[in-house]
């Protein structure tokens, strides 16, 4: 148990980590798909070296890849609009919410009155984090929670379709295909070459924090249960509140960090029930 518990609370500080980096970057769509494309590139050799997966899970992967297009775009314009301590917890906290309904839209899934619960507290918690930014940022900050939603949904019927471990590779893989291809349709081929010329030592990092905070949870996941490890991996949205107080000196700090622990409160309950 103490071993799931620190690589839970690990995978929550890295994934906290890179998503700050990507908040701090000059050109944050660049820098987002220059991680993605990198992992993508180093998962593919991966899956080659451990044996391939079937041919099924490409499908789910696909259409994983195509949600993180948006997911890349949305979660680039929330980060150039507002406060990382608003769009971060918004953004995993919301996201977590909608992918719960969304299982038991789409995946047959059950909510339990603990469940429901859940939900109700990480939605308060989530509308006082809301308060005090404008609206143009909650709406944007939205947008990211809407695709996690979807691409959790999507990557949870994948993974129970496959049945095997190497099915997260292939999301990356399929991710880094079609951000490339729809940064090549938009026109954006040599600011893209020049990003990854001058930043691959970056992309290289954040890329493989990325695809490493996706493991953990995985090793995590085998050594307690899967309600344990999420509860302890969402507690990032109250390390992003932090970060953005005493790194980022943004304003309404303490409301911002009280906010964030009501919305995890929530969403521990959510995965208890």
């Amino acid at each position: 148990m103490l071993g799931a518990t620190l690589l839970a609370i690990g995978a929550a500080f890295l994934h906290a980590g890179w998503n700050l980096a990507i908040k701090q970057s000059g050109d944050r769509w660049h820098a987002l798909w220059g991680q993605f494309f990198v992992a993508g590139v180093g998962c593919a050799v991966l899956v080659v070296i451990l044996g391939g997966v079937p041919a099924r899970a490409w499908m789910w992967a696909a259409l994983s890849g195509l949600v993180h297009v948006a997911y890349v775009w949305f979660l680039a314009r929330a980060y150039d609009r507002g406060d990382f301590s608003v769009t971060y917890p918004i953004a995993r906290g919301s996201g977590a919410v909608l992918a719960a309904i969304g299982g038991v839209i789409l995946l047959n899934d059950s909510l339990s009155a603990m469940n429901v619960t859940g939900i109700a507290i990480a939605a308060t918690g989530l509308w006082l984090l809301a308060g005090p930014a404008d609206n143009d940022h909650v709406r944007a900050a939205l947008a990211v929670a809407a695709t996690i939603g979807l691409y959790s949904v999507v990557d949870s019927r994948g993974s129970r379709d496959t049945g095997g471990n190497l099915y997260p590779l292939t999301t990356f893989v399929a991710c880094a295909v079609f951000t490339t291809a729809h940064g090549l349709a938009i026109g954006r081929r040599d600011a893209m070459v020049a990003a990854l010329r001058a930043r691959w030592h970056r992309f290289i990092l954040a890329g493989a924090a990325s695809v490493l905070t996706y493991w953990m949870v995985l090793v995590a996941v085998q050594r307690a249960s899967v309600g344990y490890v999420t509860a302890l991996r969402e507690s990032s949205v109250v390390i992003a509140a932090v970060i953005g107080a005493v790194a980022l000196k943004e304003p309404f700090a303490r409301r911002r960090i009280i906010a964030s622990c009501v919305a995890v409160v929530g969403l521990v309950v959510l995965v208890a029930g």
